[in-house]
């Protein structure tokens, strides 16, 4: 599997542009990904220095990004000849619709194969189905 992973606030805490405390069990994760054989790419808006520390700082803790805000290492840096749209089977981004679940369970959606089937921004501790979803008036107003 293709996976971009956003680097302020998904791997780091946002203190952009210095590097922030990480989130727990980020690096770990990635890096147990890695292993599992999925390619990652490093999806950030930094540039630059800030992006070269960034690289760096994940190089330090042992992860190697596949590719780097491009989809393959041998695109030009320029972006010329090439779609702006990234294309990976899956985005982790603190930014996305639900948020950020924690790593553990990242980790686990991508490794029993269900990452793409689950609805992310209902998962808490305890993974909730769709059969246990509240209908629609009740997650409106908090009705039971």
């Amino acid at each position: 599997m293709i996976i971009a992973v956003d680097f302020d606030g998904t791997i780091v805490r946002h203190r952009y542009p210095k590097i922030g405390e990480e989130i727990p069990f980020a690096t770990s994760t990635l890096r147990m990904l890695i292993q599992d054989r999925h390619r990652l790419i490093l999806w950030t808006v930094r540039e630059g220095e800030l992006l070269d520390e960034a690289v760096e700082w994940c190089r330090a803790r042992g992860v190697e990004f596949y590719a780097i805000n491009r989809d393959f290492p041998e695109e030009d840096s320029t972006g010329e000849g090439y779609s702006r749209k990234l294309k990976a089977d899956l985005f982790i981004d603190d930014r996305s619709f639900g948020g950020l679940p924690d790593w553990g369970t990242i980790y686990h959606r991508i490794s029993e194969g269900k990452a793409l089937e689950a609805d992310w921004g209902l998962l808490t501790s305890g993974e909730v189905t769709e059969r246990e979803r509240p209908g629609f008036f009740a997650r409106i107003f908090g009705a039971k």
